[in-house]
């Protein structure tokens, strides 16, 4: 995997976990969107320990902060076709609970925003 990919792979994998947790509720749903990412974008079994726990110790008032930078570093290493396919992912997250919080609102807000989304429901 090259180290674009690479990287491109991990940003999209934080901005997926902090999404799923900026409503303070992490459900199976959330968690198969999430597998399903990982199954898409690592081509062997990814040793994602140190993410999670750097994820893990991060405080909720860090998340935009974190989230910002994984979503430029995202941006760099892709096209726009990718950052379409991601924002799949990111909507099938926030709605797999049935509804979709403020918080995970602001969020998905700022990632079409920021990459001029082409993308429709």
């Amino acid at each position: 995997m090259s180290t674009e990919r690479k990287k491109k792979a991990v940003a999209g994998y934080r901005m997926l976990m902090i999404l799923s947790a900026v409503d303070g509720i992490f459900n199976a749903k959330e968690d198969k969107i999430i597998q399903q990412y990982l199954i898409e974008n690592f081509s062997h079994k990814a040793n994602l320990d140190d993410e999670m726990e750097v994820l893990a110790a991060l405080p909720q008032d860090e998340y935009a902060i974190h989230f910002n930078n994984a979503m430029n570093d995202f941006y760099l290493d892709s096209t726009a076709e990718e950052r379409n396919h991601f924002l799949d992912f990111a909507v099938k997250l926030a709605i797999a609970d049935k509804k979709i919080t403020p918080k995970e609102n602001l969020f998905l807000n700022e990632l079409f925003n920021a990459w001029e989304a082409n993308y429709s429901f």
